[in-house]
């Protein structure tokens, strides 16, 4: 074991760090809302903040969740054997606690700070809608109660509801904003969700499949943990084949444009590839990074593919 120099850095960057800014996938919704909304509704008044307060929101309650999830994995020893001594520095520097950059207090503070702050952007949101449909409330309330219980509270990463966590945070930041505004709910538009949501799920199962020492030794539930190398790997395939299934399946179904499928070639290309990096080349941690590209590039796709929808 080997002791790594921490650099010096100031608060402000310690506590982005914490809030893992960089990791900006989940935010990408709005994009893809502001796509999937017509013009003439997008110009009308009050709805561009009330999608910019949900996106504000959205980003302060995700770096409360994400400073749980440090608080609890520095509590339960599971990030000191992911992020101990024997890590490149870097990559300690991401977990404030392991590298001593920040105390347990500071953290739970920030912690609840961020989710009252993030909390009230979203009821700021919802009181600007002008005709929010009740699922529309039911997502958005459900999701916020949800928030700190992914790692805190009720632990719901640890007791086998991780990876469709993972996957109904996107599902919802999509669905909820939307409805919020006045979007209609259409079979393609919840295709788009589903996509979406299954995207950070797709380089999650990967994280898991890195992380499964550290999750046995405190007994968190993934499947990764609970399964054979084998089954783990047949787990993550199907999730592959699902996302390829919707995406075929929408079109063939008329549910999409026809050439919807054609338009996402290069997800399935590179889903194939990421699922190959991973389960063949036994490279897990470059088919996650692979996995969080396919993502942006996916959601970058859909928004092409909406705009000449739009002007169809």
């Amino acid at each position: 074991m080997r002791t790594v120099a921490l650099p010096a850095e100031g608060r402000l960057r310690t506590y982005a760090r914490l809030s893992k800014l960089d990791i900006f996938d989940y935010y990408l919704s709005l994009p893809l809302v502001l796509t999937l909304l017509p013009i003439s509704l997008l110009a009308e008044p009050g709805i561009l903040v009330l999608l910019g307060l949900f996106l504000a929101g959205e980003i302060i309650l995700m770096a409360s969740l994400v400073a749980f999830d440090d608080l609890t994995g520095y509590r339960d020893g599971s990030d000191a054997i992911n992020y101990g001594p024997d890590a490149p520095a870097r990559r300690m520097l991401r977990k404030p606690l392991v590298a001593g950059t920040l105390t347990e207090h500071q953290v739970l503070r920030f912690a609840w700070g961020a989710f009252l702050v993030g909390a009230l952007c979203w009821a700021g949101a919802v009181w600007l809608a002008p005709a929010p449909p009740l699922w529309a409330l039911v997502l958005t309330g459900v999701m916020l109660v949800l928030y700190p219980q992914y790692s805190y509270g009720l632990k719901l990463s640890y007791i086998g509801c991780q990876e469709f966590y993972l996957a109904f945070i996107g599902w919802v930041l999509v669905l909820a904003p939307l409805g919020l505004a006045g979007g209609e709910l259409t079979g393609f538009t919840v295709v788009q969700a589903l996509l979406f949501g299954l995207g950070p799920l797709l380089f999650g199962v990967y994280s898991n499949t890195n992380d499964v020492r550290g999750d046995r030794s405190v007994g968190r539930i993934t499947v990764a943990t609970k399964t054979s190398v084998e089954g783990n790997r047949l787990f993550v395939l199907a999730l592959t084949l699902a996302e390829m299934a919707l995406i075929v399946g929408s079109s063939a179904l008329e549910i999409a444009p026809w050439w919807f499928a054609f338009a996402l070639a290069p997800t399935l290309i590179l889903r194939a590839l990421q699922f190959g990096q991973g389960f063949r080349d036994c490279d897990i941690l470059r088919a996650r990074r692979l996995g969080i590209h396919v993502h942006r590039i996916t959601v970058a796709l859909l928004i092409v593919i909406n705009l000449v929808v739009r002007q169809s």
